[in-house]
């Protein structure tokens, strides 16, 4: 019996290591855009990779990255990447949402995800926050934009270098850092 309590720790190592080298998985989704069209993550299975940005109206250091996400939307879409913006703030109304995405330039999709239930699920806590996902909906990067909310101090551009890797079928050298922000404010 003492032998066989020896190799607990053992397998527990084994198991460890096996899942180790697993990307996470995101869980599909459907929520509807600022018009009411409803969109899902499963849509976009054709995408080289799908980013996923919880963003918001009244954050100062997501509006911070309003020119820096237009940016990279415009860099990224010929390249087969789909950019998703969900808002999950429970006081910022859809409509706020639409007029604050037209006063932006935001071309691409913003979803309202009224009662947090994506934010809740991808674990977004802040905004903003970035997941990049797969066509099989592996997640191969999660975290900051880039490293500084003021853009003359950017010193690394996180999104951007996983985004080239995905698209050089490479992996994801840095596929997690810490994003920072303002905090996502969620329904009781």
């Amino acid at each position: 019996m003492r032998s066989l309590l020896k190799l607990i720790p053992l397998f527990f190592i084994v198991v460890s290591f096996a899942f180790a080298g697993e990307p996470m998985k995101a869980e599909n989704f459907t929520l509807p855009d600022y018009n009411g069209t409803k969109h899902s993550l499963t849509d976009y299975k054709d995408a080289k990779a799908v980013v996923v940005m919880f963003i918001a109206t009244q954050c100062p250091v997501s509006n911070g990255y309003n020119t820096r996400m237009v940016s990279l939307y415009n860099d990224y879409k010929e390249k087969g990447v789909v950019f998703l913006g969900i808002n999950s703030n429970k006081q910022e109304s859809v409509e706020e949402v639409k007029e604050h995405a037209k006063e932006h330039g935001f071309e691409f999709t913003v979803l309202k995800d009224d009662k947090n239930v994506v934010a809740d699920k991808f674990g977004a806590t802040v905004t903003p926050e970035i997941y990049v996902i797969s066509p099989s909906l592996d997640i191969l990067y999660h975290g900051r934009i880039d490293d500084s909310r003021r853009e003359l101090d950017v010193t690394t551009h996180d999104l951007r270098d996983a985004l080239d890797a995905i698209l050089a079928g490479k992996s994801v050298a840095v596929s997690e850092t810490r994003a920072f922000g303002c905090t996502i404010k969620k329904v009781d």
